[in-house]
């Protein structure tokens, strides 16, 4: 028991339900929420080709341009034989290339191809309508608020890492 519960009464269970008082109920908010964006996401990439694994990928890429696996691992949230799978599933469908760095013959860089430019292009259309079935519930201003409110949540002020361990797929 915690100091907060009256004496008699059982702490709040967490329950995954509309309501729960838990102290876990934030985290199992956001969990189901991921999974259905994720889900609605995956829908999106799938007539690409491609899956919420590879696009996360393509984002490091377009956003930091060539990189590095080992910094790939850290940024996707992903272990480093994750993610040579996951460049050599882009390599094969030619929207990536790893080349040599300079000065250090054993570290490859990871870079888009323009296949590979055209295809998040190509994700970021199919995704939209997507995104209006994800906020077809909320009222006017809310997707806005809540994009605002998640951005905060997710990025406080004053942190620039992700933490060890991390795993991201959207």
């Amino acid at each position: 028991m915690t100091a907060d519960v009256p004496p008699g009464t059982a702490a709040p269970r967490a329950t995954d339900r509309p309501g729960d008082q838990s102290p876990f109920a934030l985290g199992l908010l956001l969990r189901r929420a991921h999974w259905r964006a994720q889900t609605v996401m995956t829908e999106a990439l799938r007539p690409l080709g491609i899956e919420l694994r590879h696009f996360s990928v393509l984002i490091v890429l377009v956003n930091q341009g060539p990189t590095v696996q080992r910094d790939l691992a850290a940024a996707t949230g992903t272990d480093k034989a994750g993610v040579m799978r996951v460049v050599d599933d882009l390599e094969r469908k030619g929207l990536a290339v790893r080349k040599a760095v300079p000065g250090d013959r054993r570290v490859r860089a990871v870079e888009i191809t323009a296949q590979g430019m055209e295809l998040f292009d190509m994700a970021h259309a199919a995704a939209e309508p997507q995104v209006g079935r994800l906020v077809a519930g909320l009222r006017a201003g809310e997707a806005e608020q809540l994009t605002d409110l998640l951005t905060r949540f997710a990025h406080p002020a004053g942190e620039s890492a992700r933490p060890a361990g991390e795993e991201d797929a959207v």
